[in-house]
């Protein structure tokens, strides 16, 4: 049937719907609803890791594989530095633009190694906005008890305490940086509620938050003339034999070559796994989330956490085709719109976590009440027009100018129009343990932004995951540059790789190379 028939059924029960008040489950109905829809309690999707530090814990299988992946790094590879430095950042997103400048800032000499351009993150496509706490009738402590339940009380507390406590100030520093945060009419910062959230807390920049956040990170960098390294993907860490981290092997993406590169500290930012696409999901992430900094780090012998649990954010794009997967932001949520089914019903109270709206959205289509492409796709209704209807012509426009701009390419009006969606892959909500410094369990390793895990336990709250990049990329670039003026570069060596080999061939593990670097889109003959 048509889509544009299909779309009647949001528009005859608006008003309707506009008199209804959602109310949101108890604790038990959400871990019901959780348990029996949601992703990760899917348990033929997981396997055991079968050795290292995390021998016998599961994970996706898709992520397993890599975990358990050998290096495309040959033993004897001549380990003569190509660079040397004090802090080597690997990734070129938030996260390591906050590491890069911060240790810059301390006088380090700071080395840049991206996989793709500087920008080209994760960090671009955030919509919804960055939790900090700066309203009156906020507080970091609000903002702690809302994070902790969210994270179904599984957050490490010292890493959500120190990422809360510093919000305020990183707020202060992108004003100074220049962002361009969105005010209200007395030119006061203006916040808005996040689901999961007791109070409003996102600062936004209209819809895209994160792009405005990037531009000025990006601009900082290159305003420094910080050394970098485009198209460079780290493919391997290097240790000093002993356990510690001194440098890295990149890989020229033209040619192939292999770049080795002497540091006296590592930061990964490597961001996220979406571009795995566990579980066969469409995903919100850009093309080199592959996990590359879980698999180097891992055959380092540092220890991941939380890596049984993944963030599917509840609106991903269904219709067009052509942007399946794509993110719609959950400010569209925040501001009133509503989630329809096949019946014209709302079904979910639309700020409710992550995981809850999704695992609903999922019940929903599973038990034949979604809506059904000519692709085969099925979601639900996002009521996208309702808040033309509530606020006024023209509010869509002024506040989503983003997602405005995304669906008019392929002709649709998202003020007359609702649009589909469905979950996407969005977040890996674990990652490579670390304290509250940032520093891995191997020393010299730091790990900041979505690789990490820990802070956002089993589920994240919308807006900490720019938080987060922010608070850790600076602990961490200040730390590494700290470090560096007190150690000796140490050896180069392979030895952490001779004996992950060594692991591997006793216990059978599968020859897939990794990290896989780009996700393998070509069919198979």
């Amino acid at each position: 049937m048509d889509i544009h028939v299909l779309q009647q059924i949001v528009h005859q029960t608006r008003d309707a719907r506009r008199k209804q008040t959602m109310p949101k489950l108890s604790t038990a109905e959400r871990d019901e609803l959780i348990k029996k829809y949601h992703p990760d309690f899917r348990e033929n999707a997981y396997r055991p890791i079968k050795f290292g530090p995390n021998e016998g814990e599961k994970t996706v299988r898709e992520l397993a594989a890599l975990l358990e992946g050998d290096s495309p790094v040959p033993a004897d590879l001549d380990l003569t530095p190509t660079h040397t430095c004090d802090v080597l950042v690997v990734g070129g997103g938030g996260a390591g633009c906050a590491a890069a400048l911060h240790a810059h800032a301390q006088g380090a000499s700071v080395l840049f190694a991206t996989k793709l351009r500087l920008g080209d993150s994760n960090t671009v496509m955030a919509q919804g906005g960055i939790q900090i706490s700066v309203a009156a009738e906020d507080s970091p402590v609000t903002h702690f008890l809302d994070t902790l339940k969210g994270g179904h009380m599984k957050n490490d507390h010292a890493l959500l305490k120190v990422m809360v406590e510093e919000g305020p100030s990183v707020a202060q520093w992108l004003l100074d940086l220049g962002v361009l945060f969105d005010r209200d009419a007395d030119g006061n910062l203006h916040v808005k509620k996040g689901g999961g959230s007791s109070k409003p807390r996102l600062l936004t920049c209209s819809d895209y938050t994160g792009l405005e956040i990037m531009r000025v990170l990006k601009d900082e960098v290159l305003n420094r003339k910080i050394r970098m390294l485009e198209f460079s993907a780290a493919v391997e860490l290097l240790s000093d034999g002993q356990g510690r981290c001194t440098g890295a092997v990149l890989q020229d993406l033209d040619n192939k070559r292999f770049i080795v590169v002497a540091a006296k500290t590592v930061i990964l930012a490597t961001g996220g796994i979406g571009r795995l696409h566990i579980q066969g999901f469409p995903t919100s992430n850009h093309y080199g989330a592959t996990g590359d900094g879980l698999t180097m780090a891992y055959r380092m012998g540092a220890k991941l956490m939380h890596i049984d649990t993944f963030q599917y954010h509840p609106s991903g794009a269904v219709y067009p085709e052509q942007l399946a997967g794509a993110l719609v932001t959950e400010g569209i949520r925040s501001e009133g719109g509503h989630l329809v089914n096949a019946k014209g019903e709302r079904f979910v109270n639309e700020l409710d976590t992550r995981d809850v709206v999704s695992s609903s959205i999922i019940r929903e289509c599973e038990e034949g009440r979604g809506i059904r492409t000519m692709a085969g796709r099925v979601g639900v209704w996002l009521d996208t027009p309702l808040l033309d209807a509530e606020q006024g012509p023209g509010t869509i426009e002024k506040h989503f100018p983003a997602m405005v701009m995304q669906y008019d390419r392929f002709g649709v009006d998202i003020s007359k129009d609702p649009v589909l969606i469905y979950p996407t892959l969005h977040y890996q909500n674990g990652g490579v343990q670390i304290d509250t410094q940032g520093e891995s369990g191997v020393k010299g390793l730091f790990v900041a932004g979505e690789a990490s895990g820990g802070l956002h336990g089993r589920n994240r709250l919308m807006g900490n995951s720019l938080l987060d990049l922010m608070v850790y990329g600076k602990r961490s670039g200040l730390t590494a540059a700290a470090r560096a003026k007190t150690e000796p570069q140490g050896k180069l060596t392979l030895e952490h790789l001779k004996r992950f080999r060594a692991e591997a061939r006793k216990h059978g593990a599968a020859s897939v190379v990794s990290p896989m670097l780009f996700p393998a889109y070509a069919k198979k003959e």
